[in-house]
């Protein structure tokens, strides 16, 4: 077990945990299965309720990512603009999840659109926050060719994020796939340069030197750990802290 006595020592009041669309799918191969969006709000709220203010991004990839449509010969703006949509959609299905347990949440999107959710503004985001509401970030930062990542580590930079914990398949960074070699080893903590030097696939290059540039850590555990995000956040568990 890798524990990191910085995180275990420290009680976080703000985070944003950074969740794949793909985390959503559960056994299925392709959009929402509800049992598992259920799963997931429960380790968010459970985490709410401990008193730690919440923010969330959900990525897209389970109904559309931009980045495959473009490849398959569809115009990259409009395939990243119809991923944007994919993602508003999962943060629809997580807050009905997160309300059902009787937490309060705000849906904000990048992209205007009143009927469905907020439009973003960082004071308005601010003071939900303030208010014990669980912020849902929707629609990427509302331009192309930009990933959720990105969107997700300018998110938590603009709210004062103390961490990004961003959920994986795996708990943690590995030196190589650990899917494939057995002998993969794990880091307990790992530099911003080191992950953009060796190209490890933790988050686009982009949102690593933005967290960087304004020395946020990123924890990177599995969405299936044993003491569930609640435990990570304690500190309790194996992870791995990006940072300086």
């Amino acid at each position: 077990m890798i524990e990191n006595n910085r995180i275990q020592k420290k009680i976080y009041s703000r985070v944003l945990i950074k969740i794949s669309g793909e985390a959503l799918m559960g056994p299925n191969g392709y959009g929402l299965h509800p049992p598992t969006v259920e799963k997931i709000a429960l380790q968010i709220s459970q985490v709410h309720h401990l008193g730690v203010q919440v923010c969330l991004v959900i990525g897209g990839g389970n109904i559309f990512r931009g980045l495959q449509g473009s490849a398959q010969g569809m115009e990259r703006t409009t395939a990243d603009y119809m991923g944007m949509l994919a993602t508003v959609m999962n943060a629809l299905a997580m807050q009905s999840a997160l309300e059902e347990l009787t937490v309060f949440t705000r849906v904000i999107s990048a992209i205007p659109m009143d009927q469905i959710c907020e439009p973003y503004i960082r004071r308005r985001a601010v003071r939900h926050l303030e208010k014990k509401r669980v912020v849902i970030f929707a629609a990427g930062t509302g331009n192309p060719y930009f990933t959720t990542d990105t969107a997700a580590t300018l998110r938590a930079t603009e709210m004062k994020c103390e961490a990004i914990f961003k959920g994986t398949q795996v708990d943690g960074v590995y030196d190589s796939d650990p899917k494939i070699n057995s002998n993969a080893k794990q880091y307990k903590t790992i530099s911003y340069d080191t992950i953009l030097q060796k190209n490890l696939k933790v988050m686009d290059a982009s949102a690593i030197a933005l967290a960087r540039d304004n020395k946020l850590p990123i924890v990177v555990f599995s969405l299936s750990a044993p003491n569930g995000l609640l435990g990570i956040i304690q500190g309790k568990g194996q992870f791995t802290v990006v940072e300086l």
